[in-house]
């Protein structure tokens, strides 16, 4: 017998938010056996279905947003919003019009199901940047809180927290300007391929040719940007992954080498390499780091309990993360951030309790806390997905369980992104020490800086300062179209750039 697919419709009148309106009823029926389809009407025969109905109503004095729960056909609950009663900052009519069409359907189905949603009717990416409008309008902090907690139905403790990280981070953001920019380069290879990973990753096996190749069309790329930002001002440096150490120690040079003869670095205040893997550093890629004037590394374990390790497809242990960790210091690096994810099959608070204090002997300056997303891509999501769905009341407990830990052992948050299809709808915070944040994560969450992303599937993101807008632009994320097709990406970018 196969299993049974729980219907969700919705059905929309008078508006078009689909999108947002699709991602806010997700988080109310995270169940994997859950479909959920636009419908033309309310018509359904699945008797185990519902319909989520939004409409947006004009009476001929004011616009009302309209939510109905029907089961099984019959109709269970009903909300109503007025779109008159939306006042959050400067929000133009339409952003008033969505904000109340979404609250009128998160009142209604926190009502009836009774489920926590600790950020209320936000489904974006990057809560932050909403605390950081609300500040450029002058407004002060309690009427900020009000506005999270009362338009935006988020928890207290969380609009608290990004209220935090938001005026911390605002030293490295002001003033604004269109010439200062940061750089990503991607690496796009790994040792081996995690559970868990949806990026553009490709193993690395024998075939090193692929490697050389894609370093060469990098070096092109990077080369070529150079010239296109010249007169402009660099201001962080990011090599990402994959995990750029997987790679041959000469090519790694290379590229180095390469961003130095081609980006202006007197004012670069921050360069990260991402070492990622412990299986992959060593006393002479630390060293050639070093002296090429990286100051920052990523060290990531996952998590420090070697049963889970060796199920989500990692080549190393505990033990090879914490002489990883001592070896970078030895080296002599100032700021070294580890990653560790909430989540994690098979884990539950005893296994992170035992992460935590492997992590507390360490004492690194950041420490990045992601909960898991189970990304479309993942091997994780197509073998586990339904019953890790199911863990969202253990990662809350964990993350409440990391906050204190950050606390008691002397960071702050930094920065703070969601993903979709994360656990329990939550979020992935970076901790700092005090004055060890990682000005490029900041850059790229909060989006007020020009990045520009090198490498395959990179991203650039160009900023316009006067209009508060980013133009995205994605490189290929097939290794044959990127380097087959890298002038047309370096033309797109080069008509972008602000003058």
């Amino acid at each position: 017998m196969g299993r049974v697919i729980y219907l969700v419709g919705i059905v929309i009148e008078g508006h078009t938010y689909k999108h947002d309106i699709f991602e806010l009823v997700r988080v109310f029926f995270p169940d994997s056996d859950m479909e959920i389809v636009f419908l033309e009407n309310k018509d359904i025969t699945d008797a185990n279905g519902y319909i989520v109905e939004s409409i947006l109503n004009y009476n001929g004095m004011k616009y009302i947003g309209i939510a109905r729960l029907y089961r099984g056909g019959e109709l269970i609950g009903e909300h109503c919003e007025s779109i008159e009663d939306i006042h959050i900052g400067n929000l133009d009519m339409g952003q008033r019009i969505k904000t109340g069409i979404k609250k009128s359907i998160y009142n209604l189905l926190v009502r009836i199901f009774e489920i926590d949603v600790p950020w209320g009717i936000l489904t974006g990416i990057r809560p932050v940047k909403i605390v950081h409008n609300l500040i450029d309008l002058d407004m002060e902090e309690y009427e900020i809180l009000r506005i999270l907690i009362t338009q935006y139905r988020i928890h207290r403790t969380k609009a608290k927290l990004i209220l935090d990280i938001a005026k911390l981070q605002r030293k490295y953001i002001y003033p604004l300007s269109k010439d200062r920019y940061s750089i990503y380069i991607g690496i796009p290879f790994c040792p081996t391929r995690c559970v868990y990973c949806s990026f553009p990753a490709y193993r690395i096996g024998k075939n090193y040719d692929m490697v050389k190749a894609y370093v060469d069309t990098l070096l092109y790329e990077i080369d070529k940007m150079g010239k296109i930002m010249k007169g402009k001002l660099l201001n962080t440096i990011y090599i990402g992954g994959g995990t750029p150490t997987a790679i041959n120690i000469f090519d790694l040079e290379r590229i180095i080498d390469g961003i130095f003869k081609s980006f202006p670095m007197g004012e670069v205040r921050e360069f990260t390499v991402e070492a990622g893997r412990p299986d992959t550093i060593n006393i002479e890629v630390l060293s050639m780091l070093r002296e090429h004037g990286v100051n920052r590394i990523s060290i990531n374990p996952q998590t420090m309990n070697d049963s889970t390790l060796k199920l989500i497809g990692r080549n190393h242990d505990k033990y090879s993360t914490i002489s990883a960790y001592s070896l970078a210091k030895d080296v002599g690096f100032d700021i070294i951030n580890m990653d560790i994810i909430l989540g994690l099959p098979g884990e539950s608070i005893d296994e992170l309790e035992n992460t935590l204090h492997a992590i507390e002997e360490m004492n690194p300056e950041n420490l990045t806390v992601h909960t898991l997303s189970l990304k479309r891509g993942s091997r994780l999501l197509m073998e586990q997905g339904n019953r890790i769905l199911n863990k969202r009341v253990d990662v809350q407990h964990m993350i409440e369980r990391t906050q204190m830990f950050a606390e008691d052992n002397g960071y702050l948050p930094y920065y703070l992104y969601r993903q979709k299809q994360i656990l329990g709808n939550l979020e992935n915070v970076g901790y700092s020490k005090l004055n060890k944040e990682c000005i490029f994560n900041i850059a790229m969450m909060e989006e007020k800086e020009t990045v520009i992303g090198m490498g395959l599937g990179a991203v650039s993101k160009i900023y316009y300062p006067q209009e508060n807008r980013i133009k995205r632009i994605p490189n290929f994320k097939d290794l044959v179209q990127y380097n087959m097709r890298i002038d047309e990406l370096i033309d797109k970018k080069k008509g972008s750039i602000p003058k």
